[in-house]
């Protein structure tokens, strides 16, 4: 740790900027962690962080930082001319293929799915450099879809009916809104306080809510709401349509 400490860096906004786009776009692997482990260190995290973030080990985070003292970007830059295959790239074709269909959750599921196709058995540590570098897979958060969600209905109606609409709009020959409501359960939002004995906060009786009704113009971004405690009906649904009208009867033929 003393002999890290030794190590004074220095970074120009400009040099903050090349590592930034480095760390993205150079066509190495290896030299766009250099990047990003310097990127990180540009921005005063602390080293722990720094290797967790990069996902390097401090002695490997020490020898970039090295690397940089001894000749800036360039010297981050410089690769070996020759380095080892590792056995795994020749089944990088179908373990990629395998993994699209059928994600790992964790490393360690990874490194038993690699072993099971192909009998080679490798560490954690080489299975991550493995899916990161050669393959480009990275953790990323699972999303959601929505159960009624059709993915390929949505899509055409994007490019086939929002978008032409759309223009439309943006020529001047349409008004285009969004509409949809929103609503907010009355609840308390409870916090901690310093007292002698737990304090209470009386909530609202039931499922109380609050409901907005609102239509946003999707050029101008002009906003019309309804707002109700009860619920949202036909009748708020022509409050919310009687002041477009304005903004809508210019359209007609």
């Amino acid at each position: 740790m003393i002999a890290l400490m030794t190590i004074q860096l220095e970074f120009t906004p400009d040099i903050q900027a090349a590592l930034n786009q480095e760390r993205y776009d150079y066509p190495d692997p290896i030299v766009q962690r250099r990047m990003e482990t310097l990127w990180l260190k540009s921005h005063d995290l602390p080293h722990v962080q720094i290797a967790e973030l990069a996902g390097v080990s401090e002695n490997t985070m020490r020898d970039y930082f090295r690397l940089y003292q001894e000749g800036g970007l360039a010297k981050l830059k410089e690769r070996p001319s020759y380095q080892p295959e590792s056995a795994l790239q020749a089944h990088a074709a179908s373990l990629e293929a395998h993994f699209r269909e059928h994600p790992p959750a964790t490393i360690k599921e990874a490194q038993s799915e690699i072993e099971r196709l192909t009998g080679i058995k490798r560490n954690p540590t080489q299975v991550r450099h493995f899916l990161y570098d050669k393959l480009g897979m990275r953790c990323r958060k699972v999303g959601m879809l929505l159960a009624k969600a059709d993915p390929e209905v949505q899509a055409a109606y994007l490019t086939e009916t929002l978008e032409p609409r759309l223009a439309e709009a943006q020529a001047g020959t349409r008004a285009a809104f969004f509409v949809d409501a929103a609503h907010f359960v009355l609840a308390p939002f409870l916090g901690f306080l310093w007292s002698f004995v737990r304090r209470f906060i009386q909530a609202p009786a039931g499922r109380q809510r609050f409901n907005v009704l609102a239509a946003l113009n999707a050029i101008t971004h002009e906003w019309v709401m309804v707002t109700k405690d009860t619920y949202i009906t036909a009748e708020s649904v022509c409050a919310l349509l009687r002041p477009l009208v304005g903004h809508l009867i210019r359209y007609l033929p």
